[in-house]
């Protein structure tokens, strides 16, 4: 019997908010329709993995472990095309989909919690293993609260270049000091937030991530926000948001937006510090597992776009 699993798990385009509370680290997820594919078989005692991957090898064995298989090997194969070093949730895609393909090919499902302790132990991690929007203390997860399920938001994301490594990011001398001063602002963007998902409000969610991205501007500066934020708004956007320890930016668009080729060709025209940008979907978090996608659930495709191209996702897995 072959003992193999699959899993998918969404990337994201930044935080919708992160900051402090009371000095304790908080994010509000992004996730989107852009996937980490994760495919674990398990066989001899190695561990088998591209060399690039040495932080999914590393959530494999813990999840062996975990899962009473101490000593067993896998061979691991990842198909993601997620940019690293650009706050798209690449490493946390990686790692939550290789743990619950270990499950998977066990027969048996991790619930979040398991996935998120295994995930901290190796770095900071997005909370993209839970489903639908979820607020989650990103450092040591003394937080972990699902606020509900995503608005259907088109985003275009828009990388100014240039990678940011999170756990140097996160090791900042200044980084607590930063965020102590943001958290009045903070505060007020993680309710917007929170009431635009209750009420399913995108004009609110997007009022909280814009505000939420224009405080990080004295943690990590996108170029030319602000001229960004109003050129999207005249534009019909309901915001922006940001990676706030990574490179993209993202423009909340009412769905079908997000991939006019006019709209993006005047974006890259008046902000040539835009290197790349990726058209995407506001998605819920957790994982997928390929029959279900093969069912009919939306994947991005997994092919970076090429500048001038959008890509608005494929019915299955064929990258």
């Amino acid at each position: 019997m072959i003992l193999q699993g699959t899993a998918l798990v969404p990337g994201t385009c930044g935080e919708l908010v992160q900051g402090t509370m009371s000095g304790k680290n908080f994010l509000i997820t992004c996730p989107v329709n852009w996937y980490s594919r994760v495919t674990v078989k398990i066989s001899g005692h190695r561990i088998l993995f591209p060399a690039d991957r040495i932080k999914t090898a590393q959530a494999v064995r813990k999840a062996l472990d975990r899962e009473d298989c101490p000593g067993r090997g896998a061979v691991i194969d990842v198909a993601s095309s997620l940019p690293i070093g650009k706050g798209m949730g690449s490493s946390t895609a990686d790692l939550s989909a290789a743990c619950f393909a270990v499950a998977a090919a066990l027969g048996r499902r991790l619930s979040p919690e398991a996935v998120a302790e295994i995930a901290l132990s190796i770095e900071p991690s997005d909370a993209t293993f839970s489903r639908g929007i979820v607020l989650f203390d990103h450092v040591e997860g003394q937080i972990h609260e699902q606020l509900g399920e995503p608005i259907p938001i088109g985003l275009l994301a828009l990388d100014f270049g240039g990678a940011v490594d999170t756990v140097e990011f996160h090791q900042r001398q200044d980084l607590a000091e930063l965020n102590a001063a943001n958290e009045t602002a903070v505060s007020r963007a993680l309710e917007l937030v929170r009431d635009g998902l209750r009420r399913q409000d995108p004009a609110r969610l997007g009022e909280g991530a814009t505000m939420s991205a224009l405080a990080n501007q004295r943690v990590l500066p996108k170029p030319r926000l602000e001229a960004i934020i109003d050129y999207a708004m005249a534009q019909g956007a309901y915001g922006v948001n940001v990676a706030h320890s990574g490179t993209v930016a993202g423009v909340l668009l009412p769905l079908g937006r997000e991939a006019e080729e006019r709209l993006i060709r005047d974006f890259c025209r008046r902000f040539p510090e835009i290197e790349k940008f990726y058209s995407l979907r506001l998605t819920g978090g957790g994982p997928r597992y390929l029959g279900e996608v093969r069912a009919g659930r939306e994947v991005y495709c997994g092919k970076a776009p090429a500048r001038g191209r959008h890509c608005l996702g494929c019915s299955q897995v064929r990258h």
